[in-house]
C-alpha cells in the first residue's frame, strides 16, 4: 500500500489542529471526499446494496460502484452476494469497521514513513547541479 496524496494534503492535515476522519482518509488512502461519505454511509448501514446506497446518498449506481471499488481495493469496505428468493443474486457491502479502518490506517502510514525515509538516505551527499 502507498499513500497517494498530494504535498498540499499532507500540509493541510498538518496545520490542521482537528483533521477529521474524512481528511485523514482523503491524505492517507488518497480517497475521494464522496468515497468517504460512501464509507461513512456503509458504518451505519452494513449489507447495503449498491441501489441502497445509491438512494442514501442521492448519487448515480455506476458513481456508488466506483466509489465500492476504490474502497475494496483499500481495503475499506467487503462484499458479500447474496442469494434472492426469485432466483439470481445482489451484492451487499459492509465497511470495514472502524478500529480496522485506524489500524490500516497506521499501517499505510507507517510503510510510507519507511520508505521515505529510505529514500532520504538515498539522497547524494553532493549538492545538486
Amino acid at each position: 500500500m502507498s499513500v497517494n496524496s498530494s504535498p498540499d494534503q499532507f500540509h493541510e492535515l498538518m496545520v490542521d489542529d482537528e483533521p477529521n476522519l474524512s481528511d485523514v482518509m482523503a491524505c492517507v488512502f488518497g480517497v475521494q471526499e464522496h468515497e468517504v461519505r460512501t464509507y461513512q454511509t456503509l458504518l451505519e448501514t452494513p449489507a447495503s446494496t449498491v441501489e441502497e446506497l445509491a438512494d442514501e446518498l442521492g448519487r448515480d449506481r455506476s458513481n456508488v460502484n466506483r466509489s465500492l471499488s476504490t474502497l475494496r481495493e483499500k481495503g475499506l469496505a467487503t462484499r458479500k452476494r447474496r442469494l434472492l428468493d426469485g432466483g439470481g443474486h445482489v451484492y451487499q457491502y459492509t465497511a470495514t469497521p472502524l478500529s480496522e479502518a485506524r489500524e490500516l490506517m497506521h499501517e499505510t502510514l507507517d510503510e510510507w514513513t519507511v520508505a521515505v525515509h529510505h529514500r532520504i538516505d538515498e539522497f547524494d551527499a553532493r549538492p545538486s547541479e
